[in-house]
């Protein structure tokens, strides 16, 4: 069919987004997910949401078909549900990696040589990737978790530094950072200080708060971004940090009407 300028439409849209927030051990990355409206959460083996956050779960996600077939009802059937959690992705990957085992027969992701086996992973992930695009389409908010790690960053404007990203194989990594609207990271706030220990001589230290920050876009220690001319920053208090992120966020008819339900 042709194209033709009189059938032009806009392309704004105003589907929730989908998020991947990562961020230090108990920094309250479940809370967070679980003040989004009406979640579900969809946990892999050893993830349990805190122990004052009362959510709604199928029970633990043993592979991709489980994961599959909850995102199908939630697709296909009448629900409540306004946000799906997913508790972590690092928990995921393995999932991931047995489907691809058993797609191509393999005992093991490395048994494909060469890191082929996780180049053949990516139709997997895709394919996970394509049904969580599906659920925000549909007007469902999917809340991606990771655990964090630290690695070197070979920049090639810059001397070689550390830094945070999601804790997943480096091309899982890309393509769900790629695939997300908001990557955010979840720290404490530190100040850099120095102190005189004799003189004329300072040393450099570093004083952490209780403050919380969900950091929203690129920093020299930590990958994150976001679609939404978001803050760079933002301070997280328990109960206020949905409200705080979607207020920069089009608005969500089908979740508003959950919430108000």
């Amino acid at each position: 069919m042709a194209i033709s300028l009189s059938s032009l439409r806009s392309t704004k849209r105003n589907d929730p987004p989908i998020m991947l927030l990562y961020g230090v051990d108990g920094i309250g990355k479940t809370s967070l997910a679980a003040e989004f409206p009406s979640p579900l959460f969809l946990g892999t083996e050893g993830e349990r949401p805190p122990s004052d956050v009362d959510l709604p779960t199928p029970g633990v996600i043993t592979s991709l078909n489980d994961v599959f077939d909850v995102f199908g009802e939630l697709l296909d059937s009448e629900h409540d549900f306004g946000t799906v959690i997913i508790d972590s992705l690092d928990g995921l990957e393995p999932l991931i990696w047995r489907a691809t085992c058993a797609r191509l027969g393999l005992n093991s992701i490395e048994d494909a040589g060469f890191g082929k086996g996780y180049v053949e992973a990516d139709t997997e992930w895709n394919e996970y990737l394509s049904a969580v695009a599906a659920l925000a389409q549909a007007g469902i908010y999917v809340v991606q978790l990771a655990h964090p790690e630290i690695v070197r960053f070979d920049s090639p404007t810059s001397d070689p530094y550390s830094r945070y990203q999601p804790k997943l194989h480096k091309r899982a990594n890309a393509l769900v950072r790629e695939k997300a609207d908001v990557v955010a990271f979840m720290n404490y706030r530190i100040s850099i200080k120095e102190k005189e220990v004799a003189r004329q001589t300072k040393v450099a230290h570093a004083e952490g708060g209780k403050e919380r920050q969900i950091h929203l876009n690129e920093g020299a220690g930590f990958n994150a971004k976001n679609r939404f001319s978001m803050p760079d920053s933002i301070s997280y208090k328990k109960g206020d940090g949905f409200a705080a992120l979607a207020k920069y966020w089009p608005s969500n008819d089908n979740a508003a009407r959950q919430e108000a339900a």
